[in-house]
């Protein structure tokens, strides 16, 4: 019962709960969305955003919110501004989704230790909690793959499809972390 309690919780943080991480996801996707570049760029994402996920439910590290959220705000616009100067996924692309998911496992941490677990719980709950997490950004990109993917060979593809939703991204997640710094 925890340990479904908890998956669900970490999927409910991205869907419905989590348009951030949906469009952190999404950004990653639009660069090139091919099966994977993507998926080693969310799994270079999932291993840092599960280190901090875990640092921080043990109290290890701990950063405020009033820091935190900015900082998962900007990664999401540096992602999309990113797309919008390169065509190709490079190396750095893996390291900088790495320290990304190191932010924003902190961001996730906020709402697993708000979700309370049973004593004596901690590691089945944090791990059901990361596999909800990973099905919700594996729902996101289903989603994309099946919106989108069909675009990915056409020549219009960049100009029509990712520099265009890129911009939309960067623009909300600028507006975000402008709002999350209190200067709105």
């Amino acid at each position: 019962k925890v340990a479904w309690r908890f998956v669900v919780l970490g999927f409910e943080h991205i869907i419905p709960e989590g348009p951030d991480h949906c469009l952190f996801v999404l950004g990653l996707f639009l660069l090139i969305p091919r099966i994977m570049p993507v998926l080693c760029q969310i799994s270079a994402f999932t291993v840092g955003h599960t280190i901090t996920l875990t640092l921080t439910s043990l109290n290890i590290i701990v950063l405020p919110a009033s820091i935190v959220e900015p900082m998962i705000a900007a990664s999401i616009a540096f992602i999309a501004v990113e797309n919008l100067l390169t065509t190709k996924v490079n190396r750095w692309r893996y390291v900088v989704a790495f320290i990304f998911g190191l932010v924003h496992g902190m961001g996730v941490a906020t709402a697993f230790n708000e979700a309370g677990f049973p004593p004596g719980q901690l590691v089945p709950a944090l791990a059901a909690f990361t596999v909800g997490v990973e099905a919700g950004h594996i729902a996101v990109l289903v989603v994309a793959f099946v919106a989108l993917g069909w675009t990915k060979n056409k020549k219009w593809y960049r100009q029509r499809v990712a520099i265009p939703l890129s911009l939309i991204i960067a623009a909300i997640a600028m507006y975000w972390m402008l709002q999350r710094l209190g200067a709105l």
